[in-house]
């Protein structure tokens, strides 16, 4: 009996030694951390934020977070190099887009570090509709 205990722990240990070594090392290892922020996080950044619209071109146009810029991934080259015009490098970037179950942002925000490699990205948990139920006078275009 102890000498299958003794193996089972063995087995366990040799199977989890690459495991923990990728978890802490692979260069696509899922994050620790969540790269998202709440409304009243992000808000406390004051002017320090860069707000990024990751909605489709007509959800921007009929309402958006005031300020933003639309910046998604039908139209990514050619909105991409307005958003970096507007960035500075001091500042945070919150990605968002309509609601909690929305993907688009967090493909942005992968982009975003990924491809750009800028730091300090990350996405408003909730989307637009957070910002909304927050915020109910919108900005038009």
């Amino acid at each position: 009996m102890r000498l299958a205990l003794r193996q089972v722990i063995a087995i366990l240990t040799i199977a989890l030694l690459p495991t923990l070594a990728t978890a802490l090392w692979h260069p696509r290892r899922p994050a620790w951390q969540s790269d998202e922020v709440t409304l009243a996080a992000a808000s406390a950044w004051g002017q320090n934020v860069l707000w990024v619209d990751a909605r489709s071109d007509a959800d921007f146009a009929r309402a958006h977070i005031p300020a933003a810029f639309s910046l998604n991934e039908d139209c990514w080259d050619q909105l991409l190099p307005d958003v970096l015009d507007h960035w500075d490098a001091s500042q945070k970037i919150v990605v968002y887009c309509s609601s909690l179950s929305c993907q688009a942002s967090h493909d942005v925000a992968r982009r975003l570090r990924g491809e750009l490699n800028l730091p300090n990205v990350f996405v408003l948990q909730g989307g637009w509709e957070t910002w909304l139920n927050a915020n109910q006078s919108p900005s038009r275009k």
